[in-house]
């Protein structure tokens, strides 16, 4: 028998990890598990933001093109098919009629675990624990409303909010609740073990200790999310440290830890590289207690006898296009590409690198094939075919699904746009421009219309057409537009 066990790690950038090319970024943790595990380089989600991403990692099938939570199947107790996140169909409670991978597992009598701080799970009616024998919400996150009191001193918030005569985005207006709750939430920390990977991967650890029977005949099932390297950025200063020399690296700026989903250009110079130093403290954070903890399952003795999957669920743009945010369009590759690496049983494979496109929802239905779970009803392809077969090929273009706008990408041209015409859209040139800074649309807009034409292929439920049309000026719960960005 196999025990599973899915990592999840938000807002992880792939050109911001070692193994993937990075000589900079510190994560010595995850570049070993590279070593030891199948690396995938073109592993895409299949739709965004948060939540979508995770419907279709729990699920093992298409969210897009977000039918479902437009006939009002999967609606909330509010009543709205899109929850609390402005403009992002998908966002909202797993459908019943949809088996979670908790649930196909249950059936198999594994036990099964859930440890996250990813709060936007756990809001009423959402049900992303649905399935498990135990799970637990390492509280705090963003603006989760976890401690109500004592408030934070407008003065001390000022220092991590951006100048309002620098120009107002849809972020900097976010932020001035979400930093305030955060603020309230983390003011009792003393050292790093009060840190939220440390507090994730320290319950998922202590679980393992729990469960060693149960672990040992390899019936375990466990899911970790962790939600850093998300926003808030605010690792301790020892990391910070990592990246930052300069003892008066803070002097003369705020401390901006948030996203300002919108123009890098509100920040200063120094602002701005604060903001990119912060984020790789951040990311090593996380790398540590990712390293703590596998090194735990190697302890416990389950290394060789699981599917150990690490994958994120999108990255964030940190300056790149001209923007400090994730969104739906302009989608960049910062926010597209994911870190994926899968540690097979008895460690076949590994030191590999797979080059093959591949989506999330492949991810789900992997798990489900290695432990003998059943696959029906799901999407995905199973990987480990994918890697021990040379010629074998799933995909030859990928579709990421967000609102109502899509990437897609063939290898070596990426549209942008609406998905209804490409009127707006983007096109570039993979091979001659990796980071997408030279639009070419104009000049083949055939290629264009093609591309788009193929995500139409992409799922066997129809478009409703005007239905995406209602998010052409509201592109996603981190909404990058003219009517909610204003420059100073």
């Amino acid at each position: 028998m196999v025990n599973a066990i899915l990592i999840v790690l938000d807002t992880l950038r792939q050109d911001h990890v070692g193994a993937y090319g990075n000589e900079w970024i510190k994560t010595p943790n995850l570049d070993k598990f590279a070593e030891e595990s199948v690396k995938f380089t073109r592993m895409y989600p299949e739709s965004l933001p948060t939540l979508p991403a995770r419907k279709a990692l729990y699920t093992g099938r298409r969210v897009f093109p977000f039918n479902e939570d437009h006939r009002g199947i999967t609606r909330t107790p509010r009543g709205d098919f899109i929850s609390d996140a402005l403009g992002a169909p998908g966002w909202s409670t797993i459908s019943d009629s949809h088996d979670t991978l908790a649930e196909r597992f249950g059936r198999k009598k594994y036990v099964s675990a859930l440890f996250s701080d990813v709060y936007h799970q756990f809001k009423p009616g959402y049900n992303f624990q649905r399935g498990f024998d135990q799970w637990q919400w390492i509280r705090g996150q963003e603006e989760d409303a976890y401690l109500s009191g004592p408030e934070v001193d407008n003065e001390v918030l000022e220092q991590y909010l951006t100048a309002k005569k620098n120009g107002v985005t849809a972020g900097t207006v976010f932020a001035q609740v979400m930093m305030k709750q955060f603020l309230q939430n983390t003011r009792w920390w003393k050292s790093e073990a009060d840190t939220f990977p440390a507090k994730v991967f320290r319950a998922a650890g202590e679980w393992l200790d729990m469960n060693y029977e149960t672990l040992i005949e390899g019936k375990g099932f466990l899911t970790v999310e962790s939600f850093d390297p998300h926003e808030p950025w605010n690792p301790p200063m020892h990391y910070i440290r990592m990246y930052e020399e300069d003892e008066d690296w803070q002097k003369g700026c705020r401390k901006i830890t948030h996203s300002l989903y919108g123009p890098a250009s509100i920040l200063s110079e120094q602002e701005l590289k604060n903001l990119r130093t912060r984020y790789a403290a951040e990311v090593t954070l996380t790398d540590t207690w990712f390293g703590y903890f596998i090194e735990y399952i190697k302890r416990i003795g389950i290394w060789d006898d699981s599917i150990i999957v690490v994958v994120s669920d999108h990255g964030h743009m940190l300056g790149e296009h001209g923007l400090i945010a994730k969104a739906a369009n302009p989608l960049g590759r910062e926010v597209a590409d994911l870190v994926a690496m899968i540690r097979f049983p008895g460690g076949k494979h590994s030191g590999e690198t797979c080059d093959k496109f591949c989506y999330h929802h492949d991810i789900s239905t992997t798990i489900c094939k290695a432990c003998k779970v059943s696959t029906s009803n799901m999407e995905g392809k199973d990987l480990f075919e994918l890697v021990e077969n040379d010629k074998l090929i799933y995909y030859d273009h990928v579709t990421v699904a967000w609102g109502g706008s899509v990437a897609v990408y063939d290898g070596k041209y990426w549209y942008n746009g609406y998905v209804w015409n490409t009127e707006d859209g983007s096109l570039y040139n993979v091979e001659k421009d990796p980071e997408l800074t030279k639009n070419i649309i104009s000049e083949a807009p055939e290629i264009a219309e093609k591309l788009l034409e193929m995500s139409w292929g992409d799922t066997s439920q129809p478009i409703d057409m005007d239905f995406m049309k209602k998010f052409k000026e509201v592109l996603g719960c981190t909404p990058v537009t003219t009517k909610l960005t204003k420059e100073k």
